[in-house]
């Protein structure tokens, strides 16, 4: 049996996309209120609302414990900044599960990828863990627009399998090894894109918008084959493809949120008026973290940061951005 951890939007994708090769699957969901109006309407009430469920083949629970016990493949797509809060209750050992990673964060205090958190905390194999990732908006995906995901793991088998579970006429699917690169760039790309959004508020321009975009993905892969240098393509659809369409598309949160501090937004300000999680918000305080552990220069990163957490001017910052950028 299957199981999706999380009541978001792109966990509400992913239960659309499983539904359409498995007859049942089971569903956590922290609040008993959106259950009950979820099996009353056919719909998730609080995200994607436009796409319909059978929901006689959806077995809801807000038991955390119960979903894990009864299921073998646990699909995670909670928001990283509260993922830690919501796995508090999680007792049910998981080291014979397989786990399937759908979310791109850092764990915050921790500052290590989702895989190293389960790893750590929930004893589970790292062959045991897949993470699936690529662009992949999830309004896109309600509207059954062509998809392509990667699925990484060390496993090769299980990666196999996983793909096969997301495989329809609009997704395609892809297997890779490169299990941490795969979740690193996940993260990274939020942390450019809100970099993308304040040069887009700031008013800048595409000319310089596809400049920094380029020099994004130089950075990211300069971050990746310093943490974790391994032989992989960067201009793969889960690397370049998704830096592109968060940086670029109206449904990039992040994007949105930075061109709010870019027009003059604070902080908090733009947080409160968007009323949904900035995943690159919490993870560039991480990455910033991670990447002076590792003495990596990451000089987007780091712009971002002083924007962000030091109160910097975000059009002095891009500026001085600017001048190292070619």
């Amino acid at each position: 049996m299957i199981a999706i951890f999380g009541g978001g939007s792109w966990a509400t994708a992913i239960a659309k996309i499983l539904l359409e090769n498995n007859s049942e699957i089971c569903w956590y969901m922290r609040r008993d209120d959106r259950i009950s109006d979820f099996q009353r309407t056919g719909y998730n009430p609080a995200y994607l609302s436009s796409v319909y469920f059978d929901v006689k083949c959806i077995h809801f629970s807000s038991d955390i414990n119960q979903v894990a016990e009864r299921c073998d493949t646990l699909f995670f797509a909670m928001p990283s900044p509260y993922l830690k809060g919501h796995l508090q209750k999680l007792t049910a050992s998981l080291q014979q599960k397989e786990v399937v990673i759908a979310i791109k964060g850092i764990v915050p205090d921790e500052n290590v990828t989702i895989s190293e958190y389960f790893q750590r905390v929930y004893q589970v194999p790292k062959e045991n863990i897949a993470v699936m990732s690529g662009p992949s908006h999830a309004e896109e995906v309600a509207m059954s627009r062509p998809t392509f995901l990667t699925i990484g793991s060390t496993n090769t088998t299980l990666a196999e399998n996983v793909a096969k579970l997301l495989s329809s006429k609009y997704i395609k699917t892809i297997v890779s090894n490169d299990l941490t690169g795969i979740e690193y760039a996940g993260v990274l790309k939020n942390v450019y894109a809100i970099a993308a959004g304040i040069c887009h508020g700031l008013k800048l321009g595409d000319n310089f918008l596809a400049v920094l975009v380029t020099n994004a993905a130089r950075e990211l892969n300069h971050f990746l084959q310093t943490a974790e240098p391994t032989q992989r393509d960067i201009n793969n659809s889960v690397y370049t493809g998704d830096l592109l369409v968060t940086c670029y598309s109206n449904f990039s949160r992040n994007r949105v949120f930075g061109t709010m501090i870019g027009q003059g937004y604070r902080v908090l300000s733009a947080q409160t008026e968007m009323q949904m999680i900035v995943e690159g918000y919490y993870a560039t305080k991480c990455m910033n973290e991670i990447c002076e552990a590792h003495h990596v220069e990451m000089p987007i990163l780091q712009t971002v940061h002083r924007i962000l957490y030091e109160n910097h001017s975000p059009s002095a910052e891009i500026k001085r951005l600017a001048a190292m950028m070619k």
